[in-house]
């Protein structure tokens, strides 16, 4: 767990927001996620960027391909 979370820490310890919207699927058919990261009291404008994304988008709508593992 601490390798999937040593991507995403250094934004929380630095008290900047963030977070991650669908942006597709690796070659191996898993989500691939879209980290935007704000600058300090400009949560308006991250999320506007995560809105306008998804309106040119359609990540949001798809489902991942059943895989066998």
């Amino acid at each position: 767990m601490y390798l999937s979370d040593i991507y995403t820490i250094a934004v929380n310890l630095a008290g900047l927001p963030g977070m991650s919207i669908p942006a597709g699927f690796g070659g191996n058919g898993l989500p691939v996620g879209l980290q935007i990261i704000g600058n300090y009291f400009d949560e308006a404008r991250m999320l506007n960027v995560a809105h306008q994304y998804q309106q040119v988008t359609d990540w949001h709508t798809r489902t991942p391909q059943h895989i066998e593992v």
